[in-house]
């Protein structure tokens, strides 16, 4: 097998997606009635290529269990750096 000539064409091709004339598409198609219907398969490929070029919001939950509980530690450091400028 060939090595690849181009490693990065996945990466210009995501480039080439524009996520933001994916949802200009469907905003109007949301907010303007044309009364032209979208085919299943284009919204699936809408939402297909959105989800590769904009990351899903979800909440995580972190626990623990009675056995080994999570300890949250909120601390605030200050560093103090002395200047190597020995001119002042």
């Amino acid at each position: 097998m060939a090595a690849r000539i181009r490693k990065t064409h996945q990466d210009e091709v995501r480039a080439k997606i524009q996520a933001s004339q994916l949802i200009n598409v469907l905003q109007n198609h949301a907010l303007n009635d044309d009364g032209v219907e979208f085919s299943t398969t284009r919204l699936k490929a809408i939402e297909i290529l959105l989800r590769k070029s904009i990351p899903d919001l979800s909440s995580v939950t972190v626990g623990g269990d009675e056995d080994n509980p999570l300890h949250v530690i909120n601390k605030i450091e200050r560093a103090i750096v002395r200047s190597n400028n020995q001119d002042r």
